[in-house]
């Protein structure tokens, strides 16, 4: 079988002739076997490294390209991450920005507020970069929105501590009206900076919200003549002093008597005791004003009334010498002498007219009606 393959090869490398002619002589050429093998050798080895180097180059092509896409794929996460990050940051912008207008108009009520509350920024990254002006001109309109808060309820605090009232009570008592209170929610991640803001913004909002209930209106609108003040007097019956509890206003019979706050009306009705006509409103916090003598009630017990609402005629009925209104407020049952809050009228009209948002008529009268001495002679 040997002897066999190794013939063919032999016979298949056998020395060959060549001929070449040009067209005036022949030649001939005469090629031996070695010489073919070595051709056909040569031949194979050139094949080979032809196609190694083919493959190599291939392969070389393919990791370049799986590189490549390597490369494609990890620019097109950094560029979906930026945009992600884009859209984060610019959607937090937006929530600040209503968030802070919430604050400086006063739209929404303190949950709604509240739940507004933006989330604490993520680290600083390229893509939130051209936002850092606008970041910083929020963060510079919270701390001024903070300051004005805080010295709006330093100016409040001070007026209600110069009629007599403790600012804490007053909150307490607003607070407490119907209830509990209930809690605001905050998120747990929000800016310290909108949270310090927003509590700034609630404590103040709270106290001038109280002190809505505290009367300062004027109970009569025309001119009339201020006959009698606060505390102990001569009596107009029996000349002997005895407390007066309120304020006297003279006037025609028939003159229109007002609401000096929001508030209900405990009572409306005949009093026996020397107010005649008897309009009383219960305004929250312990706080009372009294209307006395009239002519005319105008609105029954358990009605709801608002400030410069009318709610009576003046009279002359009762313990009274002549058409007069006897007007009194009262702090839990004592009264007070009203000249404080005439005093701060002023400011706490328009502290009222801010928060309310009600055109209010010039505030000349208030104050609690203290209840230490003897039942007074209401005139």
């Amino acid at each position: 079988m040997n002897v066999g393959f190794a013939g063919k090869f032999q016979s298949f490398f056998r020395p060959r002739d060549i001929f070449l002619h040009d067209g005036i002589s022949l030649r001939r050429l005469k090629i031996g076997s070695k010489v073919q093998m070595a051709a056909v050798f040569a031949a194979f080895v050139l094949l080979a490294w032809s196609t190694f180097a083919t493959i190599g180059t291939i392969a070389a092509m393919n990791s370049d390209v799986a590189r490549m896409q390597a490369q494609l794929a990890s620019m097109e996460r950094d560029v979906a991450t930026m945009r992600e990050q884009t859209r984060t940051h610019a959607a937090l912008l937006e929530r600040r920005q209503a968030f802070l207008a919430s604050i400086l108009t006063g739209d929404a009520n303190p949950e709604q507020v509240a739940a507004m509350l933006p989330a604490q920024a993520a680290a600083r990254s390229p893509a939130t970069e051209p936002y850092a002006r606008v970041d910083a001109m929020q963060a510079q309109l919270a701390e001024r929105a903070r300051g004005l808060a805080t010295a709006r309820y330093n100016r409040t605090a001070q007026q209600l501590r110069g009629i007599g009232l403790d600012p804490a009570e007053v909150v307490s008592a607003y607070t407490g009206m119907g209830g509990p209170e209930e809690p605001v929610a905050e998120p747990g991640n929000a800016d310290p900076r909108f949270r310090e803001l927003f509590a700034s913004w609630r404590r103040m909002e709270q106290l001038e919200q109280a002190v809505i209930a505290i009367p300062s209106a004027r109970p009569i609108e025309r001119s009339v003549n201020f006959t009698s003040g606060y505390g102990v007097r001569s009596d107009p019956f029996n000349r002997g002093a005895r407390m007066h509890g309120g304020i006297d206003l003279a006037g025609p019979l028939g003159t229109p008597i007002y609401a000096t706050a929001d508030g209900i009306v405990g009572r409306s009705e005949w009093n026996n005791g020397g107010y005649g006509n008897l309009v009383e409103v219960n305004h929250g916090q312990g706080i009372q004003t009294r209307y006395g003598h009239m002519s005319r009630r105008l609105v029954e017990a358990g009605t709801r009334v608002r400030r410069g609402q009318l709610i009576g005629l003046m009279g002359s009925t009762g313990r009274s010498t002549g058409s007069h209104l006897h007007y009194e407020v009262r702090i839990d049952g004592r009264a007070v002498n009203p000249v404080p809050f005439m005093q701060s009228s002023t400011t706490l009209v328009a502290l009222q007219r801010r928060v309310g948002g009600q055109g209010l008529a010039p505030v000349a009268i208030g104050g609690p009606n203290g209840g230490s001495a003897a039942p007074a002679a209401q005139r």
